[in-house]
């Protein structure tokens, strides 16, 4: 498979993970308790977006790297050809 389209897939799924892990563990204003004025209630407190992308890039990674081994194994390219 082409560089070109191991990226397209490396950002598609890293996006997937990033929207998939964003709202774990986050905490809005108003769950704190301190809401500032002028700001959504719902806005995060602590927002940890570089934790959040490093998880995200090491899910992408690894589901990248099954989506190139599902796609180079024998195995399975003759059970879908079945």
């Amino acid at each position: 498979m082409p560089i070109t389209s191991a990226i397209a897939v490396f950002v598609v799924v890293w996006w997937l993970s990033f929207v998939a892990v964003l709202p774990i563990g986050a905490r809005s204003q108003s769950d704190a308790g301190d809401v500032v004025a002028g700001t959504d209630p719902g806005a995060p407190v602590a927002p940890r977006l570089l934790f959040r992308a490093s998880i995200a890039t090491g899910v992408a990674v690894i589901m990248t790297l099954l989506v190139f081994w599902g796609l180079s194994n024998e195995t399975l390219h003759h059970y879908w050809n079945r």
